[in-house]
């Protein structure tokens, strides 16, 4: 995670904090006889109010719309205790909980668009003309993110209360972290979405070229292979372009990698040495989209077209326990170490093996940095990669009929 996104967690748990003493107090006045034996009343108001936050937090973590204002709209107003609580947009109310919303609602984004133009909370008298309602008094407060204020949280009373002004506040302020999260997510997968298009964009023409133009060379002396060749070609092509899904499995990778194989072996011949190492157990791992291909494309360019003797690329996948280890090896050119750094550091252009920095900083974002690229190297001495892929994690799923690996 981002420096920003720790951040945004510590400021959650301190405001959480805030919120369970503010609000636990309030609470624990009303009656906490009839709770479980969990301390002192602020101590069992407190637990209940941080467990109803985290009830709250996981829809709110989805971003702010209709659907998920609604399904913490409820959380939130037990959170503060209020007689209605809504939530809403810089346009519209997304969600209402509590009575009185036939009148109510209807009027309460005028109060909204004044506190949107200000941008800080505010306290006003709902002028209710109806006798029965407890709806007296409103408490506005904005819902920010990274490009402003999003929207308002409305928390209602039946008077006006310096203790509610200040407990919405701070809910609105949690609130806000929990969206924020949520954009850091979305700019995650933006990021990661980007980092694919990088990948195919070195799929370049020049290979594509080459390949065309090593199945042309067969269409009149081996028309089978020639047709052959074109299938592989043409799976590879609708394999490396998908539009769906961040994850794959390793045996479609492998299948995928298989097929630039054999397009590589149609151009260089008995030059290219491959050799396949798999245990079976390891194919349906769950492993991020074009991780391994990008690796192989780098070995067999550095180990034929730099160099004009024959080059053996060794693919090994292993079963480890809790993990798959698979390397890739080649016994090309290799690379002197420092230039290797500053790749991995995104020192150099990113002409200069995108690939390599691309999926180690993938694997990074996804597993941890403990399962970033592992690379033996040197000039004149090849290059060996080691990669680990945990079986099973939380949020990581295949395409491939959408199994889930965690």
């Amino acid at each position: 995670m981002t420096g920003t996104g720790l951040a945004a967690l510590a400021a959650a748990g301190v405001v959480l904090l805030v919120i369970g003493v503010v609000v636990g107090r309030l609470t624990a006045r009303r009656g906490g006889e009839r709770d479980l034996d969990l301390g002192t009343p602020v101590e069992r108001a407190t637990f209940h109010t941080l467990h109803t936050a985290s009830l709250a937090a996981p829809p709110l973590r989805a971003g702010l719309t209709e659907d998920t204002a609604r399904k913490a709209a409820r959380r939130l107003r037990s959170l503060l205790g209020t007689e209605a609580l809504c939530l809403t947009d810089r346009e519209t109310v997304l969600a209402w909980d509590g009575p009185a919303a036939d009148h109510h609602r209807l009027r309460v984004m005028e109060p909204v668009a004044e506190m949107l133009e200000s941008g800080r909370s505010m306290s006003v008298r709902t002028d209710c003309d109806e006798l029965e309602c407890p709806l007296r008094w409103a408490v506005i407060a904005p819902l920010t993110g990274e490009e402003g204020v999003l929207g308002a949280l409305v928390a209602y009373g039946s008077r006006e209360s310096a203790v509610l002004v200040r407990a919405t506040t701070e809910v609105a302020r949690w609130v806000s972290v929990q969206l924020e999260l949520a954009e850091l997510d979305r700019s995650r997968t933006r990021l990661i979405e980007a980092e694919i298009r990088a990948l195919r964009a070195q799929i370049s023409p020049h290979f594509i070229f080459n390949s065309l133009a090593a199945i042309a060379s067969f269409v009149r002396t081996d028309p089978e292979r020639a047709r052959e060749l074109l299938l592989e070609f043409a799976d590879f092509t609708r394999y490396s372009f998908r539009r769906h899904g961040d994850f794959t499995n390793l045996a479609d990778e492998l299948r995928s990698i298989e097929q630039y194989l054999a397009l590589a072996g149609a151009r260089f011949g008995d030059r290219l040495k491959v050799t396949l190492q798999v245990a079976p157990e390891v194919l349906p791992v769950t492993l991020p989209f074009l991780c391994l291909q990008p690796l192989v494309e780098n070995a067999v360019k550095h180990g034929l077209e730099d160099s004009r003797n024959e080059c053996r690329v060794t693919i090994a996948a292993q079963d480890a326990g809790a993990e798959a280890m698979v390397t890739i090896e080649d016994d090309g050119v290799g690379m002197d170490p420092a230039v290797l750094r500053a790749i991995l550091a995104g020192e150099r252009p990113a002409t200069s093996g995108i690939g390599l920095s691309n999926v180690d900083e993938r694997l990074r974002q996804v597993y941890g940095d403990d399962y970033g690229l592992v690379i033996e190297t040197g000039v004149g001495a090849g290059m060996k990669i080691t990669m680990r892929f945990p079986k099973y994690r939380s949020g990581v799923h295949s395409s491939a009929g959408r199994r889930s690996s965690g």
